[in-house]
C-alpha cells in the first residue's frame, strides 16, 4: 500500500494536468524535447541504426524506385540512413513536429518527400493497401495504444514481398534492476514520454504478426539511460 501512495503521489501532479487541460501544453512541447533527445540518441545508437538499415536496399523495385513510410517519424531522425532516391511518406500523430521535420528534410535531400500525413499508427486509412515498399518504425510501439493494430496496418500497407523495419526499447530481464526499476518508474515515464511504455514485450507482438519472414535481435543499447537499454532490431517480410 505504500508503494501505490508513492506511485499515486508521483503522478499527482500530471494527473492534474491532465484533468486542467495542460496536457495540450506539453504535446506543443514535446517536440522540440524529442527533437533534442533524439538528437544525443542518433549519436551513441549511429551504428546500431546503420545495422538496422543496411540492406533496405534490398526492398528497391526492379524501375529502381522504393516508396517509404515511416509510422511515428517525428523530427525526422532516421533520414540519413535511407537509402539515396528514395520516396518517404511522413506520418506522426502530433502535427507539431512538422517545423522539426522540415529541418531534417532541409539537411536530407537525398530523398524524395512524398507528404507529411497527421494520423495515428493504428488507423492509417489515407494510405492505400499495399502501396509501400518498406514501413520503419522506431522508438514508437512503445507509446502507441494498440501496438498489434499497428502491425496489422504496417501489413495492410506493405506490398507483398515489402519489410517492416524495427528499432524499439523494450522490458528488461525479469531477474534484473532494470526490470524492477522500469515497474517501479513507468507510472511517471507514461505522462513525460508523452504516453511511453517502458514494460512492453513488443517482440512477441512481432513475432505473432504474422509476416513471413522475421529477423530479430535483442540488444543492450550503448550509452543510453537503463531504463531503455534493451532494445529489440530487425526487420519483417510481409
Amino acid at each position: 500500500s505504500n508503494i501505490l501512495l508513492l506511485f499515486l503521489g508521483l503522478t499527482l501532479p500530471f494527473r492534474i494536468m491532465k484533468m486542467l487541460g495542460l496536457c495540450a501544453f506539453y504535446k506543443r512541447l514535446f517536440p522540440l524535447l524529442a527533437y533534442n533527445i533524439t538528437s544525443s540518441y542518433n549519436v551513441k545508437m549511429h551504428e546500431i541504426k546503420r545495422e538496422v538499415f543496411r540492406n533496405i536496399h534490398r526492398f528497391t523495385n526492379t524501375d529502381g524506385t522504393l516508396r517509404l513510410l515511416e509510422i511515428g517519424c517525428g523530427s525526422g531522425a532516421n533520414f540519413k540512413f535511407y537509402p539515396d532516391g528514395c520516396t518517404v511518406i511522413c506520418t506522426d500523430p502530433n502535427p507539431h513536429f512538422e517545423k522539426y521535420l522540415q529541418m531534417s528534410m532541409q539537411a536530407n535531400q537525398h530523398l524524395t518527400y512524398e507528404q507529411f500525413v497527421v494520423v495515428s499508427g493504428e488507423d492509417m486509412k489515407g494510405i492505400e493497401d499495399e502501396s509501400v515498399d518498406v514501413v520503419v518504425c522506431t522508438l514508437v510501439l512503445c507509446s502507441v495504444s494498440d501496438v498489434q493494430q499497428v502491425l496489422r496496418e504496417a501489413r495492410r500497407i506493405l506490398k507483398t514481398g515489402g519489410a517492416f523495419y524495427f528499432l524499439e526499447h523494450v522490458v528488461g530481464d525479469p531477474s534484473s534492476w532494470t526490470y524492477f526499476f522500469q515497474h517501479v518508474l513507468q507510472p511517471v515515464w507514461y505522462y513525460l514520454g508523452d504516453g511511453c511504455m517502458i514494460t512492453r514485450t513488443t517482440w512477441k507482438d512481432i513475432e505473432a504478426a504474422g509476416f513471413s519472414e522475421l529477423h530479430i535481435k535483442h540488444i543492450e543499447a550503448p550509452q543510453v539511460t537503463s531504463m531503455i537499454k534493451p532494445h529489440i532490431l530487425g526487420y519483417a517480410v510481409k
